[in-house]
């Protein structure tokens, strides 16, 4: 173990095993991002709906991917424990890769849900990726490691969209054959180059019980003050996720934006949320501690979801997406509020609750946000009012911003040392 861990310990890139962990996160965000700009005209195409319609069957597949995601998530992380992480990662490739494909030549909608059950099964490969580096790291370094993969993420999430964006003006399949093309070659890659990091010694027999996607939730229930973090969390992971599964379907009901603008207005407000995380975050949390910084991001995010809710003019858009990175700040604070409230043995599974957590905001999200928007831009509306997932979103962040408010006093002494 030291050994290993000494290469990726003095220089993380050049291990290739690091280097393929990254790879495989970069390549999941990229086919995740890739296929968000032309989704609704997909959609439309297939179903032969028209654009409000296909607002909720677009929210149907938000919520098929996440839901299996969820599903999914402990029993591919403990296939992994059993088997080794070679086997599982390689299988999801080669299923994102296939996966895409079969929705590339999707003759109508049905399989455009299976494509998002397969591929939400299979994205969560983030916890063998996780994995990865855990076994080749030493534990007082895995936080970065892990930032490593947060990096990577964050890279492919603004190269999807804008890639999605482009290519999209081809025809709405060719993204889904970009994303396909793009996992066989990183299948390809680590068929050849990568080596397994788990020992057979360190393995574990498969068992029903680890791999139930509420164990994590269940585990932490005891824990003073939590809640109320949790609590948090989850409102304002569900209300960001606006963004992913509700931001395509909103820019082309309200500015009647193609997949080149709608590519362009995510990869804007990922770049300012990447400039925030990696530049403005640091310094004021060591300033102001982690409650005024989740505060200070709230009101942006807020500030942003009225704007969306009442703005009609489409250029506007781009300036503001670039100041509204700020909320970028919040997710990171607080999961350091969260790490807080438990004691170090039980990082693991804060892991696995803030997963689980973030997990049920990707299904609440879809089934909340698509529906609203549908319903408000139809013909049976009593006012057309595109914005109204915003309101709901804002609901969202200001609960958020009234659990941390109460949980503010008690959390003063970890704040700062968070």
């Amino acid at each position: 173990m030291t050994e290993a861990a000494a290469a990726p310990a003095a220089s993380p890139l050049r291990d290739p095993r690091v280097r393929f962990a990254m790879l495989v996160v970069l390549t999941y965000a990229i086919g995740f991002g890739v296929i968000m700009p032309v989704l609704p005209e997909l959609v439309m195409e297939l179903s032969n709906r028209p654009l409000a319609e296909a607002t909720a069957i677009g929210g149907g597949l938000a919520a098929t991917y996440a839901i299996f995601q969820f599903a999914c998530s402990p029993a591919i992380g403990n296939l992994g424990d059993r088997f080794g992480r070679r086997p599982v990662v390689l299988i999801a490739l080669a299923g994102f890769a296939v996966d895409y494909a079969v929705m590339a030549f999707a003759p109508d909608i049905f399989w455009l849900f299976v494509g998002r059950a397969i591929a939400g099964g299979l994205g969560a490969v983030f916890a063998p990726a996780q994995a990865i580096m855990a076994d080749i790291t030493p534990r007082a370094e895995r936080a970065s490691a892990f930032g490593l993969l947060g990096a990577a993420f964050g890279i492919g999430f603004i190269i999807g969209p804008a890639l999605g964006g482009l290519i999209g003006e081809l025809g709405t399949r060719a993204p889904f054959f970009v994303a396909a093309g793009l996992a066989g070659v990183t299948f390809l890659y680590g068929l050849l180059r990568f080596q397994e990091t788990l020992p057979k010694e360190r393995r574990r027999p498969f068992q029903w019980r680890r791999a139930n996607p509420l164990g994590a939730i269940l585990s932490l229930r005891s824990v003073a003050g939590l809640w109320p973090l949790a609590g948090a969390y989850l409102c304002w992971i569900s209300a960001v996720n606006i963004y992913p599964v509700a931001w395509a379907w909103f820019a082309s009901a309200r500015f009647e934006w193609g997949p080149g603008m709608i590519g362009l207005s995510l990869v804007l407000t990922g770049l300012s949320m990447a400039f925030y995380q990696a530049r403005i975050i640091g310094p004021l949390t060591a300033r102001a501690g982690p409650v005024k910084a989740i505060r200070i991001g709230l009101a942006g995010a807020i500030a942003g979801f009225l704007f969306y809710m009442i703005n009609p003019i489409g250029w506007l858009v781009l300036p503001v997406g670039l100041l509204l990175g700020i909320q970028g700040i919040i997710q990171p604070s607080l999961s350091a509020l969260l790490s807080g409230a438990v004691d170090d043995d039980q990082q693991g599974e804060l892991l696995g609750f803030n997963a689980s957590l973030a997990a049920l905001a990707a299904i609440i999200a879809p089934l909340a946000y698509n529906p609203l928007l549908a319903y408000f831009t139809s013909p049976q509306a009593p006012v057309h009012f595109s914005g109204a997932p915003f309101v709901l979103a804002a609901l969202f962040a200001c609960t958020a911003f009234v659990l941390i408010s109460l949980r503010a006093k008690p959390s003063a002494g970890n704040a700062g040392s968070a």
